[in-house]
């Protein structure tokens, strides 16, 4: 397995960070002493966690500032950055990105992050299969269903309250998602797609041909418009991993920039409790009790 991240984007309602710089190393509110933290950091960080140490990040605009941090992120995180270069970053969209890494795509299962997504670990760990999700009543069964290959595996948010800019997705138990769209009617989307995926290699190729006949379609697109190429064929199954009700954020401008101030110290005393949690199971069990 390996990690892949998106970090070609250009960010220009978040000028003048992006003006050197990819969104994925815009400096987060900082939280204590120290160098502050990017979405990239907590991304890198999150797979390690995870025990995903081979990432590839794709970039594109700015490179060279993702470039020069390259070994100082491989000895913060303890991972190995292969840098995959999209040389259309500028003028085209995301789903061509993810189609440049299909090399990857072809041959491993790739845990896919968007780079201006900041989310705890537990959203890795939840599509990895590390930790139960947190089920409501219409979420889905965890069972496999015999026969059937590999669900390609989205994060989802069901409890945030959705509007027009929101990736949103339709899903039923019968039929998995049938359709992700930003277009989509909020009262009739079951949640949004945070940018987090985990894409098995059983699906990988039909998706990287879904990329291809979507970007050439329109360059603009993005690689969600392929994931509906592939529920339109009927080329894979996709499914849904509710995230429950975490700390997360997409930074898009200023305002999401400063609202991270409190995703970032949400998310510290996120993992403290996790983290509690997982010591007061492990006092439980029999032999561990002092």
């Amino acid at each position: 397995m390996i990690g892949l991240v998106l970090a070609a984007g250009t960010g220009r309602r978040l000028r003048p960070y992006t003006d050197t710089l990819p969104k994925a190393l815009v400096p987060l509110p900082a939280h204590g002493d120290g160098e502050p933290l990017t979405p990239l950091d907590v991304i890198l960080a999150n797979f390690a966690a995870s025990g995903v140490t081979d990432v590839a990040v794709v970039v594109g605009y700015a490179a060279d500032a993702v470039r020069s941090r390259r070994r100082r992120l491989e000895r913060r995180h303890g991972v190995t950055l292969d840098l995959i270069p999209n040389d259309r970053a500028l003028t085209w969209n995301n789903c061509y990105s993810l189609w440049c890494a299909r090399d990857h795509l072809y041959r491993e299962d790739v845990l896919l992050a968007n780079g201006d997504t900041v989310h705890p670990v537990s959203v890795e760990r939840l599509l990895l299969g590390d930790d139960p999700p947190v089920l409501a009543d219409d979420s889905p069964t965890l069972e496999h269903t015999p026969g059937r290959s590999s669900p390609l595996l989205l994060a989802v948010d069901t409890v945030k309250s959705l509007g027009a800019e929101e990736m949103k997705l339709a899903w039923t138990e019968d039929e998995g998602v049938t359709r992700i769209s930003k277009s989509l009617d909020p009262e009739k989307a079951y949640g949004e797609y945070i940018g987090v995926a985990l894409v098995p290699a059983s699906v990988g190729p039909a998706l990287v041909e879904a990329l291809e006949v979507t970007w050439r379609r329109d360059p603009h697109l993005y690689y969600e418009d392929a994931f509906q190429e592939l529920i339109d064929r009927e080329a894979a199954w996709i499914d849904v991993r509710p995230i429950g009700d975490v700390p997360w954020i997409e930074i898009d401008d200023h305002a999401d920039l400063a609202r991270a101030a409190e995703v970032m110290a949400a998310l510290i005393g996120h993992r403290a409790s996790v983290r509690a949690g997982i010591a007061s199971r492990a006092s439980e069990e029999p032999g561990c009790r002092s």
